[in-house]
């Protein structure tokens, strides 16, 4: 049997799970993060967790990572210096954009146009053209393209992007001008529009193929790197690395398209809240994520998590398929500061991982989200099993200095610093629902990364979204989502035609070669045609409408799929806009998505016993609620059986995390040993 080890790597932490089909055990590890390098974080992570285990490297048969390497590079603005061929007159296409004002009402004052990653001076036009329809107006001049290639490797360019107007119809251009760069410069790496992402609107596609190229050296040092250290430490495992779809790709693959790994850490996560959710009977919840840099919000409905075929990255619209997120910067390093206006401020700049928080000892000499937690007495004296120790004096000595101009004492001042960072979540909270028209009381919360939990309590006492459903490794389930998922790939073709006058024959024809295409793909990533799955999404919009939704349909039922899609897609505008409009309907692409399945990971279901949690309770302390003093007991997590209850107020201790229950609530052990939370007064109504 397989044993697979699931990676996250954050920017505080590196999360480690690693599953025994076998023994159906898993085992968890986390180590602090190493920004300079993620690799040697991985390796010091993997090397510790198989002493623990007492295995070997060729025990591990898969590691799934999911990394922030592609993400820091946009954001930290450290990526490639990329040379753009595009049709010649359209040289201007990232500067021009998409004319579309950011934010309700006045929300252009703050619109935050984003730089080119492609500089002009780095751009050529080539002398080409093809029209809509895919039929060559102009050839390539493919001497003057030569010419253009060479100049822009002369000023320094070490990434390429070819993105020629509407290769999404027709690509031969852009293989014929690859092919010319190629021969020249065989190690230059080169990105086409028409393989990222051949939809139609130029803007999009060439932004994101551009993001592709400016990220792919990095990506490509990085994964070289790694690779080489797993050589040197003799695994001899297979590497998948993580989209932000939450499926998983092969090394080259991430190679050749990073652009596509750019929300891989948050992915797994949703992917583990879902799955959890559903087993404890709780279809629809919010994923709750908070890490020591960001809070990601995200929202499930019938125990599939929303996705999105656009995010956003900074400032930048980025046009990826993507688990859908809501992301602030409130983490456990989130730094407290007082600005002008004399009120505490929380975020988002973040203390990270070096020098971290003042309590972990590194060198911290701001109050952090975490110090205040440290002086509320509500985090152990140690973290991650007792092998990082926090220093309470230091946390004291940064959440005093803060208050002290504004008369606060230690405690107010701790208290404070919770309750904003707690605000500034909710606020994200009620984007991912309010702001749908969903009621946030008819969702659970699911809390996951190393601070979720701690929080987890308080954020639904602000939404009343109950329960809360702490999962046994909350952590580290990013990294159980990577082993839940599949290996995962589109196509996509665009077709822009009245949906009434569309011709069946033609959606056959195209969806063959859809097929074609995603299964070659599939056997290259060693899936077996068992484990292959195709689904078949089609995208609609009104006559000349901005924006498109997306539909499944079924490709094998041609005829009865069409009849029916006027009707769905005006439920859906319906749902999501509250209107529809009496106005034809456009097919604008035809997608799709390809699938290899991977062994599904269900844990144990646990027989229920006495309520009795006394067994686990380890020792008491003082912990603050509303400033004042409780004593608090706290319990051991691995002690606890299926069926004990915990009364509130308690903290609940384990290696990857550390979960507080309020006072007036009640923490209760389910089958599956998930911390299920609720106030007294729902238990006791339940009861009667």
């Amino acid at each position: 049997m397989a044993i697979r080890l699931g990676i996250d790597v954050g920017g505080t932490f590196t999360d480690f799970l690693l599953f025994d089909e076998g023994k159906e055990t898993f085992h968890l590890y986390k180590t602090p993060s190493t920004p300079e390098d993620q690799s040697v974080g991985i390796l010091d992570g993997i090397r510790s967790l198989l002493d623990q285990t007492k295995l070997s490297a060729d025990d591990i048969q898969s590691m799934l990572h999911g990394t922030t390497v592609a993400t820091n590079i946009v954001l930290e603005a450290k990526g490639a210096q990329v040379g753009l061929l595009v049709t010649e007159n359209f040289e201007q296409v990232l500067h021009l954009a998409r004319s579309q004002t950011p934010g309700p009402l006045a929300g252009w004052i703050t619109m935050d146009k984003p730089e080119p990653l492609a500089d002009l001076e780095l751009t050529r036009g080539v002398p080409e053209r093809i029209s809509a329809q895919g039929e060559i107006l102009q050839p390539l001049d493919e001497s003057r393209a030569r010419e253009m290639a060479d100049e822009l490797v002369r000023k320094g360019a070490d990434s390429i992007t070819i993105s020629l107007l509407h290769a999404y119809s027709n690509p031969v251009h852009e293989h014929k001008l690859r092919d010319i760069i190629a021969n020249a410069y065989p190690d230059l790496p080169i990105s086409l529009s028409s393989e990222i992402l051949p939809e139609f609107r130029e803007y999009e596609r060439t932004l994101v193929t551009v993001m592709n190229a400016y990220v792919r050296p990095g990506m490509r040092r990085y994964l070289d790197n790694f690779r080489h250290k797993l050589e040197n430490e003799r695994f001899n495992s297979r590497l998948h690395i993580v989209r932000s779809d939450s499926g998983l790709m092969g090394v080259e693959r991430a190679i050749e398209s990073p652009v596509y790994t750019l929300l891989s850490g948050p992915a797994g996560g949703v992917a583990g809240a879902a799955h959890l959710s559903g087993l404890a009977g709780y279809p629809n919840a919010l994923g709750f994520d908070m890490g020591g840099t960001s809070t990601d919000v995200s929202l499930i409905q019938d125990g599939e998590p929303t996705s999105s075929r656009q995010t956003s990255l900074g400032s930048y619209p980025v046009k990826i398929p993507s688990v859908e997120v809501h992301s602030v910067g409130a983490g456990g390093g989130s730094i407290a500061h007082v600005p002008m206006t004399g009120a505490i401020r929380v975020g988002p700049e973040s203390a990270g991982a070096v020098p971290g928080p003042a309590c972990y000892g590194k060198g911290g000499t701001a109050a952090t989200v975490t110090d205040a937690n440290v002086v509320l007495g509500r985090l152990p004296e140690t973290l991650l099993g007792g092998r990082m120790p926090l220093d309470t004096k230091a946390a004291e000595d940064v959440v005093g200095a803060l208050g002290r101009p504004l008369n606060l004492d230690l405690y107010e001042t701790a208290q404070g610093i919770i309750d904003i960072v707690n605000e500034n979540m909710f606020g994200a909270l009620r984007l991912t629902t309010v702001q749908r028209g969903l009621d946030p009381r008819n969702f659970s919360l699911v809390p996951f990364g190393g601070a979720g939990p701690l929080h987890a309590n308080a954020l639904a006492m602000l939404g009343q979204c109950y329960p809360v459903i702490v999962p046994p490794t909350p952590g580290v389930l990013s990294a159980l989502g990577f082993l839940h998922s599949n290996i995962r790939h589109e196509a996509t073709q665009t077709l822009i035609q009245n949906l009434d006058d569309v011709e069946p024959n033609r959606i056959e024809q195209i969806t063959s070669q859809l097929d074609n295409r995603i299964g070659l793909w599939l056997d290259e990533e060693g899936i077996t045609p068992t484990d292959q799955v195709i689904k078949y999404e089609i995208d609609l919009r009104y006559l000349r409408q901005g924006y498109e939704l997306s539909l499944m349909f079924q490709a094998h039922d041609i005829q009865n799929s069409l009849k029916g899609l006027r009707s769905r897609f005006d439920a859906r505008h319906q749902e999501l806009y509250g209107f529809q409009v009496e106005s034809p309907v456009e097919i604008v692409n035809l997608r799709a998505i390809g699938i290899g399945q991977v062994a599904n990971i269900k844990p144990p279901k646990m027989v229920l016993e006495s309520p009795d949690a006394s067994a686990a309770m380890i020792n008491e302390r003082p912990v603050y609620f509303d400033r004042k003093s409780c004593t608090t007991a706290v319990y051991e997590r691995n002690i606890l059986k299926a069926g004990n209850e915990i009364a509130g107020p308690a903290l609940i201790s384990q290696t990857d995390s550390t979960t507080l229950v309020h006072p007036d609530h009640l923490a209760k052990i389910d089958e599956y040993l998930n911390l299920v939370i609720n106030p007294v007064t729902q238990v006791t109504q339940a009861i009667h």
